[in-house]
């Protein structure tokens, strides 16, 4: 892997644990939109989990490269929900969001492969 590799795929890490963990301690710029969005207050713990599990997906690939590329397949594909769900919510002005947060994951699997 080379070192632009590793260090985009540290970053996707890092952003995917950093979401991940903000559903956790319920920070305010996370659950607030959650709730406008409609989701259920009962999957927010199960988002959380996911997105953490991709960003420890993601570190474990350095030594396992399989690993780490399902989990930056799973990230894509969860922040690209979380696009449809801002989309399905009309609120428009929030898409970029998980757009910068799927960003370093879809670089993360275009290096590794």
């Amino acid at each position: 892997m080379s070192t632009t590799a590793m260090v985009v795929t540290a970053v996707a890490a890092f952003m995917a644990g950093f979401s991940g963990a903000s559903i956790f301690f319920k920070a305010k710029f996370t659950v607030e939109p959650l709730a406008e969005y409609g989701v259920p207050q009962a999957w927010w713990n199960w988002l959380g989990a996911a997105k953490t599990a991709g960003a420890a997906g993601l570190v474990v690939g350095f030594w396992v490269p399989v690993i780490g590329t399902l989990a930056a397949i799973g990230l894509v594909l969860y922040f690209a929900g979380a696009v449809i769900t801002v989309i399905r919510a009309r609120a428009y002005g929030h898409a970029p969001f998980p757009l910068i947060y799927m960003a370093p994951a879809v670089a993360a699997l275009a290096l590794t492969w």
